[in-house]
């Protein structure tokens, strides 16, 4: 088995209009929205303007608590009831509905016990309000009619409904706080992503999503009638981002990808976020690994900052400078697979993971050299040499994370003889390729790529144990809505 081989680092409001329910009394219409985030840095005593969903309300003999979800967290909102002779409350006051979006307006009171150590109040010295009924609080006022009962509590600590529960009703159950903490740990890897990649002098293409012809074969391809003619929904820009690499040497996309497998498993889905990347001017696939590299520790670096993680308590994994390295031929003796084996099952790669993690400690492995028989036309064959002395392995890699592949990518053929042969050699015409091999015409550098899957990044980073649990409109075998 040879040891891992170094490889060079890249390292370069607007307020909506409000129901005329509930007047406001004078003095207390602050101009500016408050976050809940933002409460603890408030002064005690400073009359401020909240807006949101009613998250939780539980209501006592003389207080009723109400707390109030935005975009960045929970404030608790304390409304008391003036006691009658007796000690009790009277006439108890009007709380919307859970999910009701209202606005608040109040005092900052400091109390330990509540989120942030803040809570809002009535400003002191307030007698009863407009309605009569002995409260003295803050002003509520909702903004809509009231909501009905949620599908899921969302006001639990954690969502206890079945997936399909969740998936069918994902409108409101995204709005947990935990759940949308996972989405928000895609966008912080999405920022991530885009940030690195501009640093080190790419460019973001956007690239059609109707073609003409399928990338990898047409067997795996949605069709589309477009105006008479077939298309395809793309299941790669592949093709596309290699074209602009001609123009721009470094490119990158974020978008979606479309694949007609009939998979029905807790990996797989037909539409997902693809996070493609293409760059010129490489020696080999190691100098795209090398990128990669950089890439997954700037999307980790930007999740770890977002704070959602954390909320989350999951562990970010740490990238280290160089990933472990097997070629596909020894990653087969490792997990005692047949030599011949075409590619590594799922129990290979999770035993590939264990073996990274215990023998260097890592969350990722790369395994190079895969058969060129089950990679793409456009892959660059490994060169023949002392170690592998035949032409079957490829400069093409998988990147596992914690035991499952989340990459693809290696090095692409570039010289334009080369494609013809390739093309041919599956019994194909290099004429039904002509747009695309257009710019091998015309001269392009040596060059390669990779994907991140991005749902399955994110479902490996927060522990999901399927990937439809952090997407939020899933596509597959059997859901098409919501």
């Amino acid at each position: 088995m040879r040891p891992p081989l170094p490889y060079p680092s890249t390292s370069p409001s607007t307020s909506p209009s409000t129901s005329p329910s509930t007047s406001v009394r004078p003095g207390l219409d602050p101009a500016e929205r408050t976050l809940a985030r933002d409460l603890p840095s408030v002064p005690p005593g400073t009359v401020v303007r909240l807006q949101g969903w009613v998250h939780r309300r539980r209501e006592l003999s003389t207080v009723t608590f109400l707390v109030l979800r935005d975009r960045t967290g929970l404030a608790q909102v304390v409304i008391r009831t003036a006691a009658g002779p007796d000690g009790v409350g009277h006439g108890a006051p009007d709380v919307p509905p859970e999910e009701t979006t209202v606005e608040v307006t109040g005092t900052v009171t400091a109390n330990p016990q509540a989120p942030g150590g803040v809570e809002i109040t009535g400003p002191a010295g307030a007698g009863t309000s407009d309605t009569g009924r002995g409260e003295s609080g803050p002003v509520i006022t909702p903004l809509t009619d009231p909501a009905e009962t949620p599908p899921v509590e969302l006001w639990r600590p954690s969502l206890t409904a079945a997936l399909p529960t969740l998936l069918d009703h994902a409108a409101v159950a995204w709005r947990h706080p935990a759940q949308k903490a996972r989405w928000e740990v895609a966008a912080a890897s999405l920022r991530g992503f885009r940030a690195t990649l501009d640093a080190a002098g790419f460019t973001e293409v956007c690239t059609p999503k109707l073609v003409g012809t399928a990338t990898e074969s047409g067997a795996n391809v949605f069709p589309v009638d477009y105006f008479g003619r077939p298309a395809y929904l793309a299941q790669s820009p592949q093709f596309y981002k290699q074209q602009m690499v001609g123009v721009f040497e470094r490119v990158y996309e974020v978008g979606p990808v479309f694949r007609a497998e009939p998979h029905d498993t807790v990996r797989h889905l037909a539409e997902y976020r693809s996070l493609d990347v293409e760059l010129g001017f490489v020696r080999d696939h190691r100098d795209v690994l090398a990128v990669l590299r950089d890439v997954l520790a700037g999307m980790a670096d930007a999740v770890r900052a977002s704070g959602a993680a954390e909320r989350l308590g999951v562990e970010v994994p740490e990238v280290p400078d160089r990933f472990p390295v097997l070629h596909f031929a020894d990653a087969l003796k490792l997990v005692g697979a047949p030599a011949d084996e075409p590619d590594l099952a799922p129990e290979h790669e999770r035993a590939l993971g264990q073996w990274a993690l215990a023998e260097h400690g890592s969350d990722f492995v790369a395994v190079e050299g895969y058969p060129m028989a089950k990679r793409p036309f456009y892959t660059h064959p490994e060169p023949v040499g002392p170690e592998h002395g035949d032409t079957r392995w490829s400069n093409s890699f998988d990147l596992l994370f914690r035991g499952l592949e989340l990459v693809t990518g290696g090095q692409r053929l570039h010289r334009y003889a080369d494609y013809v042969a390739a093309i041919e050699a599956r019994g194909e015409d290099p004429a039904s390729y002509a747009s695309y091999l257009e710019a091998f015409r015309h001269g392009m550098p040596p060059h390669g790529g990779f994907a991140i899957g991005l749902e399955r990044w994110v479902a490996r980073l927060v522990g999901a144990a399927n990937v439809r649990e952090v997407t939020p409109f899933p596509r597959d075998l059997h859901r098409l809505v919501p």
